[in-house]
């Protein structure tokens, strides 16, 4: 098997566990590509998982005053190496480095049974003009579902927009007619940056009748 960022053959070690049940563990990165990607280490707001802090950050106590109880998780920073891969897997639109955390973010996903998936949309002309979503293509490549409860009206991308043109647009999701909103969700980005868009659409489902939502990504 050969690294989908480098394209280096993989050595696959078998353990005696894997031989016993006639399973091998997927990798889709050499050791060399994983070691650039930096996970979230332990010093960080306990709220959304920015890192160098211990308190709550800025950014969650301008949400609590919201109305909003920030409850994030994510596993990567966004470093030069993730910034590289999203360059290819979502502006290029390499599609097949969506497996390329599966592992890990299977891993994640799965203290998470209680829970209904949902990913944030793409409007329809971004996913026509994409290809894909890029969100769901990462939870997908986990063998995970989700749920297709959300949409979106087409507005100038948030990665172009600075923190207040965020924070002033009117919000652009909407939840679809016809569905029925789950008590608990997983509500599913990305990228976190501010938290403008997911912890809108949070309360947005929350209105409609949802009890639990917690959020995630896959960087912060």
């Amino acid at each position: 098997m050969k690294c989908l960022l480098c394209g280096q053959t993989i050595k696959i070690v078998l353990t005696f566990s894997s031989l016993l049940l006639l399973r091998i563990d997927d990798s889709y990165l050499c050791s060399d590509c994983d070691f650039t990607f930096e996970r979230i280490r332990e010093e960080h707001c306990p709220n959304c998982m920015k890192i160098g802090l211990s308190t709550k950050c800025q950014d969650c106590q301008f949400w609590c005053k919201e109305g909003v109880e920030v409850s994030h998780r994510a596993i990567f920073t966004y470093n030069q190496a993730m910034k590289d891969f999203f360059s290819r897997y979502k502006f290029d639109g390499d599609f097949l480095l969506r497996k390329v955390f599966a592992s890990v973010l299977s891993e994640e996903l799965k203290k998470y049974k209680e829970y209904q998936f949902v990913v944030i949309p793409l409007s329809s002309e971004r996913l026509l003009d994409r290809g894909f979503n890029q969100v769901e293509g990462l939870v997908q490549a986990t063998g995970f579902a989700c749920l297709d409860l959300l949409d979106k009206r087409e507005e100038r991308a948030s990665s172009s927009k600075n923190r207040s043109e965020r924070l002033g647009t009117e919000l652009p999701f909407f939840i679809k007619s016809g569905v029925t909103i789950p008590k608990k969700i997983l509500l599913i980005d990305d990228i976190y940056t501010t938290g403008t868009t997911i912890n809108r659409v949070k309360k947005l489902l929350e209105e409609a009748g949802a009890e639990d939502v917690k959020t995630f990504s896959l960087v912060r």
